[in-house]
């Protein structure tokens, strides 16, 4: 009986220290994960952002940071798990493995009490009853040390991902660009992303010794600590952007978003901060808005900047009544010839230099905008376009005081520039626009300007006008005759007149000038009108193309119905656009060839000023005559001739101006220079042709001394081909006196 009970008290001591090693297992598997997790950083994701975009971190609540400091991260980056990581895991397996080992034993140890050696009373109940809970107090044991294993494996694998997700997040944060920071609510830095020594320059030490407002520019500290109080209060935080010194005494911009951190309680207890570096953005944005405001050759302000402080200017005149501004729109005389001579370089230089010296010659008045705040002095000058500025003379007191700052102007750019060592003298013409005008918009008032300059540079140049209202109705008369000139083009408008050109020794007809008129529903217009608006805009190109191919093709039509010998002569007149094309002979070969006309019955009309003083001229008129076809000099002696060049030029006769023709009758001095023009063509072996001759007396004169053809009111005017055609049919059948049509000479 004693021995019955000792195996009792011996199998409820088993059973009791089985039960107890169970739950000392269930505790330090319960306690392991948590120690575990004590040396972590629960879950923090960083999204990293696109360049330029707003910086944000993602924190997974709750995060328990620990209250102590903590240490910038030491870790060894790349490896699977850190060295003390391992060693803690490899104590927390044998500590495992031990424990279960101990409770396996014991469920051996009770589990031996069924096994067949061990005596018992066979026929005993109790011994029976005993045997069966013992089996299954041991199958307990091991579904509860099944259970363990498995919940140990799956602690095992959260402990892993916690590791990799902590070694991911420091491997982002210490090798973002991005400055990732730790404060606490007092500012104090718990943690600062290796970033901040690459971008600041201050070690891990340094910045752990100072606060985090230190390197702050004093202007932005209050802007910061509102920005953090409220991302406190709120716990949401806002894009900031503000200056910190570098460690080398520069300024970095940075653009800095917060995010609070949470304890269990749900108090703020710190601060992330993340910033990012945008000087070199900010200085990108800095140089494309002054490459949108300003020239990128003179650092003047462009036309769109001068157009924002004339408008301002304009607005201030119309809200008071005794201010007053003017607008100076200067442009360069002959600019062009210093870029052909010397090269775009030197031009570039010289328009720098320009620049310069009118900012010298402008008072501090005529440059600062009085009442136009964030506006820097020198905004008043600009660069507008190519060799153009303008400049607004604010809040002047009379007009006259934009003249003289003009006078001033033209004074200073009188002395020569100096561009690579050669002087260089330039000239500009000057158009002023005066407030006193109304005008709705800053354009108009540029315009105005404009409008008046190109009336200085058609007066001479070197000049200044002051704009009034006529001028702008005859640039809008202008315009609206360029834009039908360009329909008549099209709509066929442009016709030939022709005037009879006559032999003075016989009265007959030798030939005729085309001379263009424009036919419009009001009425002729008379070349004067329109001609100087198409070689201006180029036009003239066009126009004397398709007139050239209609006089050859109506001389052509005439030799064919009036066979005369020699055949009838045509004079066609080349402007300076045209003779400075290089494609001229080509054109002419080509009108000759599709009219069928000789070269020989075509003349060609060349000014004195072209032909005379261009060095190039005389090769041009060399492959002109190449092409058969005959040459003449018009508006002979209203130039600078020379004569050892006009020997040398392949010309076949002298067009004497009619200044001098309608003079010759009652001026001696007219008279002589018409006798030494004709004598100097004789001599030279040219004939001579006599424009605008309107008397009898002047015919008489003429014939007198020598001169062969004449053109003029008195022998006929000019006339349409059905005129023309009618004129030549009555001289072929006798009948000589025609009212308005050519006469001998001495017939009106």
């Amino acid at each position: 009986m004693e021995n019955r009970q000792g195996e009792i008290v011996y199998l409820q001591s088993l059973i009791s220290l089985c039960l107890r090693v169970s739950v000392a297992d269930l505790w330090f598997l319960r306690t392991i994960p948590e120690m575990r997790m004590a040396e972590v950083i629960r879950a923090t994701f960083v999204t990293v952002s696109p360049p330029f975009a707003r910086p944000t971190i993602a924190l997974a609540q709750p995060l328990r940071m620990p209250k102590h400091p903590v240490r910038s991260a030491d870790l060894n980056l790349g490896q699977p798990l850190p060295v003390e990581m391992r060693r803690i895991e490899g104590r927390e397996w044998w500590l495992w493995v031990f424990a279960v080992g101990v409770t396996l034993l014991l469920t051996a140890a009770i589990i031996s009490f069924t096994f067949p050696w061990f005596p018992f009373q066979p026929y005993n109940t109790y011994w029976s009853d005993l045997r069966d809970w013992v089996r299954a107090l041991a199958a307990l044991v091991l579904m509860f040390d099944l259970y363990t294993i498995y919940q140990h494996l799956q602690l095992h694998r959260m402990r892993r991902e916690l590791t990799e997700r902590e070694q991911l997040f420091r491997l982002i944060s210490e090798n973002a660009a991005d400055m990732i920071a730790l404060v606490d609510n007092d500012g104090h830095r718990l943690y600062n992303s290796p970033a901040y020594s690459k971008v600041l320059g201050y070690s891990q030490e340094e910045l752990q010794a100072t606060s985090s407002l230190e390197q702050v520019h004093p202007e932005d500290r209050q802007r910061v600590l509102e920005a953090a109080q409220k991302a406190r209060s709120t716990g949401r935080g806002q894009q900031l952007e503000y200056r910190m010194r570098h460690k080398d005494g520069s300024w970095r911009i940075l653009e800095s978003t917060a995010s609070a951190i949470r304890n269990a309680k749900g108090d703020i207890e710190q601060m992330v901060i993340v910033n990012r570096d945008i000087t070199e953005r900010k200085r990108a944005e800095e140089m494309l808005a002054h490459n949108a405001f300003y020239d990128g050759l003179t650092n003047l302000p462009n036309r769109a900047l001068f157009l924002t402080r004339l408008q301002h200017a304009l607005d201030m005149a119309k809200r008071h009544a005794n201010y007053k501004f003017a607008v100076l729109f200067i442009d360069m005389d002959e600019f062009k010839v210093v870029n052909d001579s010397l090269g775009h370089t030197a031009g570039d230089e010289l328009l720098i230099q320009i620049g310069q010296r009118l900012s010298r010659s402008l008072r501090r008045e005529d440059t600062v905008a009085r009442s136009h705040p964030g506006v820097p002095s020198g905004e008043s000058l600009a660069r507008i376009g190519g060799d153009e500025f303008t400049i607004v003379l604010d809040d002047i007191a009379d007009p006259s005081d934009a003249v003289r700052v003009a006078e001033r102007i033209q004074s200073g750019l009188a002395v020569p520039f100096v561009i690579n060592r050669q002087e260089v003298v330039v000239s500009a013409s000057l158009g002023i626009a005066l407030s006193t005008t109304v005008r709705a918009a800053a354009e108009e008032v540029l315009r105005d300007a404009e409008i008046a300059m190109y009336r200085a540079k058609r007066a001479g140049k070197a000049r200044c006008e002051v704009f009034d209202t006529a001028m702008y109705a005859t640039a809008v008369q202008r315009l609206r005759l360029e834009t039908d000139l360009r329909k008549a083009l099209e709509r066929g408008e442009l016709i030939n007149y022709y005037q009879p050109i006559v032999s003075l020794p016989s009265g007959a007809i030798c030939g005729f000038e085309a001379l263009v008129r424009w036919r419009r529903v009001q009425g002729l217009m008379a070349p004067g009108e329109f001609l100087p608006v198409a070689c201006e805009t180029g036009l003239i190109i066009t126009m004397n193309k398709a007139l050239l191919r209609q006089a050859c093709q109506q001389l052509r039509s005439w030799q064919m119905q009036f066979p005369e010998q020699p055949p009838l002569l045509m004079s066609v007149n080349i402007s300076p656009p045209e003779f400075a094309r290089p494609d001229l002979p080509a054109t002419i070969r080509a009108t000759l060839q599709q009219s069928g006309l000789h070269p020989g019955s075509l003349q060609l009309e060349v000014m004195e000023t072209i032909a005379m003083g261009d060095a190039e001229a005389a090769g041009v008129l060399g492959t002109l005559k190449a092409l058969g076809v005959r040459l003449s000099i018009d508006d002979f002696g209203t130039g600078y001739s020379s004569l050892s060049r006009l020997q040398r030029l392949p010309v076949d006769s002298l067009k004497i101006d009619r200044s001098f023709i309608s003079g010759m009758d009652r001026d001696k001095e007219a008279w002589e220079i018409v006798r030494v023009i004709i004598t100097l063509a004789h001599n030279l072996g040219l004939k001579v042709v006599a424009e605008g001759v309107e008397t009898e007396e002047q015919a008489k004169q003429l014939t007198e001394l020598g001169c062969e053809l004449a053109q003029g009111y008195f022998f006929a005017r000019p006339a349409d081909p059905q005129t023309i055609t009618q004129l030549l049919r009555r001289r072929q059948v006798g009948e000589l006196e025609v009212v308005g049509a050519v006469a001998p000479v001495g017939k009106k």
